[in-house]
């Protein structure tokens, strides 16, 4: 509401003119009935308007309880219909599709909950804070084969505490620091692949560790 200024004398003048007490005018029946009927209008409004919220409320919950309960299955155990599900309504999992982006440019934390969300065996949970900034920083700068070779490492310690290093050593991948000496003496000795190739993602990191030195 605007409240306009208005001078003293203007209120004496009318005060003048006006020698005998005026009186409001009574409100009509029908001013009171419409008044009662948009009254009741607006209270159906707002009750209405109280349901759907509270219906609301209540259908996000039941999709989020759906959600955690398929996604505390692995892959191989869902139906069709539940991964259908999932990727219907799980808003994260949307999201970092709709980018369009191939793996390798995904951050480490978009990895790990589409590992998740989508059932895959979900190896950059093996990841530190620290580990998947590093694995940020390699895709950040390109080299993408660096971030591989972390990759490895977090499939590696899906083995658990033990795992085979070099001149028949083991050693514990879970709680073995991502360095390059330990690269070429522990986690590059614990995959086979006749290709090479996870031998040179594992060579590429260790260059970018050097390149890199944690300070």
């Amino acid at each position: 509401m605007i409240v306009q200024s208005t001078s003293a004398s203007f209120f004496a003048a009318q005060i003048a003119r006006s020698s005998s007490p005026r009186q409001s005018p009574t409100a009509s029946p029908a001013n009171i009935a419409e008044t009662v009927r948009i009254s009741q209008v607006a209270r159906e409004a707002l009750v209405s308007s109280t349901a759907s919220s509270s219906s609301a409320a209540n259908s996000d919950k039941s999709v989020e309880a759906r959600l955690a309960a398929i996604k505390a299955k692995d892959g191989p155990s869902r139906t069709q219909e539940e991964q259908d599900y999932v990727r219907a309504n799980d808003k994260r999992l949307a999201e970092i599709i709709a980018q369009g982006k191939s793996t390798e440019k995904l951050t480490a934390d978009e990895l790990d909950y589409l590992q998740k969300a989508a059932g895959f065996v979900n190896t950059f949970a093996n990841l530190s804070p620290a580990e998947k900034a590093l694995y940020d920083k390699a895709v950040a700068s390109g080299n993408t084969e660096a971030a591989a070779g972390i990759s490895q490492i977090a499939f590696v310690r899906m083995m658990g505490h033990t795992a085979g290093g070099a001149n028949g050593t083991t050693y514990d991948p879970l709680n073995t620091e991502i360095t390059a000496a330990n690269i070429e003496k522990y986690f590059s000795h614990s995959i086979v692949d006749p290709t090479g190739k996870a031998q040179s993602q594992f060579q590429a990191l260790i260059q970018f560790l050097q390149d890199n030195p944690v300070a």
